[in-house]
């Protein structure tokens, strides 16, 4: 499909991350963007702020008429995620009136081929290192476009935008499998863990997902992989791969790794033996220096010079709801941050009682879908029990109905610690101590992020 055809966007559910991004991207080309979304948030309202109409109601009557009208039904393309179920009232009149389908992922590899191309796949820790890329090369001469599962703190956006580089940065999500209608120059895999379960059904098939998505790789192109995850990697084609590592010797791994300022500082090693001496990286947590040498590969491949590099790591602030510290006193430090994954939340738990030894963490969990809880509970219930204290809420339900005896008390049963209190979310604030609280998390994906605010006011009144 040849977008300057196309006249009118509409997407359904368009307050995803990713939709967003795309969104604005297309409203930057010149489209006429609109689209419906089940829930208003500041996301939204961003949206509707830059001149894309956006509606809350399933009423196809609510579509703005110039997009529908037969006249124009080719000039009009519809982009939808998987996670909009079958029903939609919308997406059933677009199909019904044969208009232009595509789904998210499609409409991003389509945009992302034009150009060279830089994905990054993992179970965890995608979001961080493609926004890292993204500020190595954006801060540099090299800059990018870049399409982010987040929002930057450096630029306060999901998009970042350039006509004359060639460069784009994209997260690779392995959700339905979407990460296959990409096609990198330069693939990272940050993480094979079983997940979406309810879509692969076993984690032989999770890695075999992954591995297809090596199949993608350009000739020529390059695999940045961590050091001991185990997928088949195809033998039939040319490609480069690397290997890397947090400290461990490989072909990009981090050497005297200290604290200074509250920050980590470490020496990047490269292939070639060399080594650029004290980066500090901008964000808290030892995963972060991870997250940092994965990225840094990737942008020592795309050719960044080594004080873009230095410099730009230094500056990166990380972003929001990935380990965002809100409230840092004498008193009390809260921290948000989206884990909802047992091994996310298991490295995040780690990162913070390295930084804050001897603390007393309190967490606050929201746990998100039925069947991840259903699959995972004893994972979750093993991460969780590394916490002091835990505040655990009902499963948010995205895009999932419920499933009969799956509850958040699957999990709760099994936390070990003996502080542990289960609530509603409305329920949460009221349960926080902030007398007999050091540090505070609060961990998910779904809609607990609303309750940051609230939560942030009380410590700062601890």
């Amino acid at each position: 499909m040849q977008f300057d055809k196309i006249q009118n966007i509409y997407l359904i559910g368009i307050g995803g991350i990713g939709m967003s991004a795309l969104a604005r991207y297309f409203l930057f080309i010149g489209k006429n963007v609109a689209g419906y979304d089940k829930t208003k948030t500041s996301l939204t309202d961003k949206l509707s702020d830059e001149g894309i109409a956006v509606h809350y109601t399933d009423d196809p009557n609510l579509i703005p008429a110039f997009m529908i009208d037969n006249a124009d039904i080719e000039n009009t393309l519809v982009i939808y995620t998987p996670a909009i179920p079958e029903e939609h009232k919308e997406l059933t009149f677009f199909k019904k009136n044969n208009f232009t389908l595509l789904k998210r992922s499609e409409v991003l590899g389509m945009i992302s081929r034009k150009k060279t191309s830089i994905a990054v796949a993992g179970t965890h820790g995608k979001t961080t290192i493609s926004s890292m890329i993204a500020h190595l090369l954006y801060a540099s001469e090299k800059s990018c476009n870049a399409f982010l599962g987040g929002i930057s703190k450096n630029y306060n956006t999901n998009l970042l935008l350039s006509e004359s580089s060639p460069f784009v940065v994209a997260e690779a999500d392995e959700f339905d499998r979407s990460f296959l209608h990409l096609e990198p120059q330069i693939a990272i895999i940050s993480a094979v863990d079983a997940d979406h379960l309810d879509i692969y059904g076993t984690y032989e098939e999770v890695k075999k997902s992954f591995s297809a998505f090596v199949e993608k790789i350009q000739t020529n192109g390059s695999l940045i992989i961590k050091k001991g995850i185990n997928i088949e990697l195809p033998k039939n084609k040319f490609y480069h791969i690397y290997k890397y590592s947090l400290n461990s010797e490989t072909d990009f791994f981090a050497r005297n790794i200290k604290i200074e300022a509250n920050r980590y500082v470490f020496d990047f090693i490269t292939p070639l033996g060399t080594a650029i001496e004290s980066i500090t990286c901008g964000i808290p947590g030892i995963i972060n220096v991870e997250n940092a040498v994965a990225a840094l590969a990737a942008a020592f491949l795309a050719g960044v010079p080594e004080k873009n590099m230095r410099d730009a790591m230094h500056t990166f602030k990380g972003n929001n709801r990935r380990f965002d510290i809100q409230v840092e006193t004498n008193n009390i430090v809260y921290i948000d941050d989206y884990a909802h994954h047992p091994e996310e939340i298991k490295a995040f738990i780690s990162s913070v009682k390295e930084m804050y030894p001897g603390k007393k963490i309190t967490g606050i969990f929201q746990p998100h879908l039925f069947s991840r809880t259903k699959d995972f509970a004893d994972d979750f219930a093993k991460s969780l029990s590394m916490l002091d204290e835990l505040i655990l809420t009902e499963i948010y339900p995205a895009r999932e109905k419920a499933m009969p005896g799956v509850t958040s008390e699957l999990i709760f049963d099994k936390v070990s610690i003996k502080n542990k209190i289960l609530c509603s979310k409305t329920e949460i604030t009221g349960k926080i101590n902030k007398n007999n609280t050091e540090v505070l998390l609060t961990m998910g994906a779904g809609d607990i992020d609303l309750y940051v605010s609230e939560i942030k006011q009380l410590c700062l009144n601890a």
